[in-house]
């Protein structure tokens, strides 16, 4: 049985995209759950495009999200290099041989003659074919440019077998003669793509439905070449909430964008994964390991999938919860040091994470949602001020202050029973109390329990924050 090969092939021309992430994921997972080879190629003959450093940072961010590949840049493995720019003449190879053969020719038009030929025909039309061998060696002598065309049969019927759609037939009269070599001598995506595909053993090759039309041609130069075609599997669009093709004009679409705003990487994998692919059950939450045992190609549907925020904000707050302590620590840390915060110690900052677990949607908002565990409040929410702080408040809550400043242990226990006795004293529910005290130890209305929140904040502040709001808030 042949061992299965897959690859990811994107190009250095910026960020990765999500829809490049899942693809590689989708590649990933389907080489792991089959004990096949991942292949990691660098698409990099479009110059125009290339962005420097691309590469470092696609494959570092790569290594972020888990997906290991086992051969390509800095792997090793049969084929190495697996970077298309640096295996130019194996291209120029292959296209003079289909030339030999009669399955392309060489093309000498200019950038004004091709506009022409486009705005009247739509594609190109062969004018190159009516040159005479020697016209064509005369024009290449000369070093006229020139381009290598593919030659389409006339009046065929193109058959693309695909797993996820089926038979999808295309009438080569609607395919132009694709160019393979440029006169630049780099190679087009059609031809690099298909000839490092053969050479590499790729036995499927998973890739975005965009490339489906592309795939008539790609038929075209295996049966030139008289190759074995791959098993091909196009995976459906990925959408915006109003149904368009995904864009950066509706938002983020860089996986780094997502690594910079603090979304965890296993829960980005686990979202990407479910667009387009489901597991045939009510399942949401899956690890790396558990989408390795239950992905396969057959549960990949056709419709395109919504890229829905809402859900991998949930999806990455579900992730955080299922971390320890320490582990959102670890994460946490970057944002605390970029906030140069003062004095607090890693076991303060564990307190705060361990009562703000349930509240974060990533790990820095413990810093933009719960401020009052690291400074004093400097102003009081409005809402909670009209409603909860009455003209009984200063003294229910100097009564409060009374008690806490008693207390030799400063517990979340020993606190709400100061609480509690006070509401008794007064004889008003706890809760007359409660939200007082909360605007004025915090400034905000809601958050954590208020005597955890209160233990950890410690003693003499929450003395003075209880004094400096009844100065503020006064009546």
């Amino acid at each position: 049985m042949t061992r299965i090969r897959v690859r990811f092939a994107p190009s250095p021309t910026g960020y990765l995209h999500v829809g490049g992430l899942r693809t590689a994921l989708y590649n990933f997972l389907f080489a792991r759950k089959n004990g096949g080879s991942l292949i990691l190629r660098i698409e990099d003959t479009d110059r125009a495009r290339y962005v420097e450093g691309a590469i470092e940072n696609l494959i570092e961010t790569l290594h972020w999200v888990g997906l290991d590949y086992d051969e390509g840049p800095g792997k090793g493995g049969e084929g190495e290099p697996y970077v298309q720019s640096e295996r130019l003449a194996l291209y120029r190879e292959h296209a003079e041989r289909l030339v030999n053969e009669g399955k392309a020719y060489y093309a000498f038009d200019t950038s004004e003659e091709l506009q022409e030929i486009r705005k009247a025909r739509g594609k190109y039309d062969r004018r190159s074919l009516k040159l005479t061998p020697a016209e064509v060696q005369k024009k290449l002598a000369d070093g006229v440019p020139a381009v290598i065309r593919m030659r389409v049969p006339d009046n065929a019927v193109l058959v693309v077998s695909d797993l996820n759609r089926g038979s999808v037939e295309f009438a080569s009269d609607g395919v132009d003669d694709q160019v393979l070599l440029k006169s630049d001598g780099y190679p087009t995506y059609h031809l690099a793509n298909v000839v490092d595909d053969h050479l590499m053993g790729v036995t499927h090759v998973i890739r975005g439905e965009e490339w489906l039309s592309s795939t008539p041609k790609h038929l075209l130069l295996y049966e030139f070449f008289g190759w074995d075609l791959p098993i091909f599997a196009h995976l459906p669009l990925l959408l915006n909430p109003d149904r368009s093709k995904l864009s950066k004009r509706q938002g983020d679409v860089a996986v780094e964008d997502y690594r910079a705003r603090g979304f965890l990487p296993e829960a980005l994998v686990n979202f990407v994964a479910l667009l387009g692919w489901n597991p045939g059950d009510e399942r949401e939450l899956f690890s790396l390991e558990e989408l390795i045992q239950e992905f396969s190609l057959e549960r990949v549907g056709k419709s395109g999938a919504v890229f829905d925020i809402e859900k991998l904000r949930w999806m990455n707050t579900q992730h955080l919860r299922r971390k320890t302590d320490d582990e959102l620590l670890t994460l946490a840390h970057p944002h605390i040091e970029a906030a140069a915060l003062g004095s607090f110690g890693d076991q303060y900052f564990l307190s705060v994470l361990h009562l703000m677990k349930d509240r974060i949607e990533a790990a820095e908002d413990i810093l933009t949602l719960s401020p009052y565990f690291f400074r004093d409040p400097d102003t009081f929410d409005e809402r909670s001020r009209k409603k909860h702080w009455t003209a009984d408040s200063p003294a229910r809550l100097t009564d409060v202050k009374a008690g806490l400043a008693d207390l030799d242990e400063f517990t979340h226990t020993s606190i709400e029973e100061v609480v509690r006795s006070v509401a008794q004293k007064h004889e008003v529910g706890a809760g007359k109390i409660i939200h007082p005290l909360r605007l004025a130890v915090s400034g905000m209305g809601a958050g954590p329990g208020i005597f955890e929140m209160m233990e950890v904040i410690g003693k003499d502040i929450c003395l003075q924050r209880i004094d400096q709001a009844l100065v503020v808030l006064g009546v």
